[in-house]
């Protein structure tokens, strides 16, 4: 690991969308991403401040893994929007992992290329 991720809360990036539809034979994955953490929707959610490692795939045009360390930063229950799950921030990722998330969350451009 190799670069500590100390930012606010960024925009969010939804993956994973097909694991909703077989969520009922699986304890946690994640919901949604930014260069600052992650959602992972959890049956039995970490309490707050837990540091976790984190290895998680993300199905986007092509399977993609991130690496790195987290911390449980926000903890919701089933009857949150979202449903139950933590938000983790990432403490440290690995240098794949962070030109992977440069990457899946670049902003996208709506306007012409100008010359």
């Amino acid at each position: 690991m190799s670069k500590d991720v100390l930012s606010p809360r960024a925009p969010r990036l939804r993956v994973n969308e097909e694991f909703a539809l077989v969520e009922s034979h699986l304890s946690e994955y994640v919901t949604n991403v930014s260069r600052t953490g992650v959602f992972i929707r959890s049956t039995d959610p970490l309490p707050v401040g837990t540091r976790v490692n984190l290895k998680f795939a993300i199905l986007h045009d092509e399977i993609e893994v991130i690496e790195g360390v987290g911390e449980v930063v926000r903890v919701q229950t089933g009857a949150d929007p979202g449903g139950q799950g933590m938000g983790v921030i990432f403490r440290r990722l690995s240098e794949p992992s962070i030109k992977l998330l440069d990457r899946l969350c670049a902003p996208v451009s709506t306007s012409p290329p100008t010359r």
